[in-house]
């Protein structure tokens, strides 16, 4: 379970990448959010990562400064080097990134080109699901064939 690699994760949510240019609108990252229902974009020029564009950081840095989200570009709001991982990286490794760094979302790079994203959400959920599955395993085993 928590030794899974994060490829694994990464193969079950699908391929779908959402990303926004660094010269877009804030604004234009957040309607493509909520319009996704997601907390975070990929922040991309062609296949180069710049960044990740995410919630928190919009409300710290232009909400609570009182700054335009119609007029500020994505890349003044992103951090210039994300914290990543690659597809070995484990659940436990990916879990403790994300605590040690207090980020809630780790692009997932392989060779220098993005293969996905994986939220703290989606860390939980791979948890709960791998351990329903223990556990109904292991009531079979205990139960037997013969119930």
């Amino acid at each position: 379970m928590m030794t899974a690699p994060i490829e694994a994760l990464i193969k079950t949510k699908g391929g779908t990448l959402l990303t926004i240019a660094p010269d877009a609108t804030v604004l234009e990252g957040l309607r493509l959010m909520a319009d996704h229902n997601i907390g975070a974009l990929l922040v991309m020029r062609g296949d180069q990562l710049h960044g990740v564009m995410t919630e928190r950081e919009y409300a710290r840095n232009v909400a609570l400064k009182g700054r335009s989200s119609a007029e500020m570009r994505v890349a003044e709001l992103v951090t210039a080097a994300p914290v990543t991982v690659t597809p070995a990286h484990t659940i436990a490794d990916c879990m403790r990134l994300m605590t040690e760094h207090r980020v809630r979302h780790l692009p997932v790079l392989q060779e220098q080109r993005v293969t996905g994203i994986v939220s703290i959400g989606d860390l939980v959920n791979w948890i709960i699901s791998t351990q329903s599955e223990t556990i109904h395993q292991l009531e079979n085993y205990i139960a037997g064939p013969y119930r």
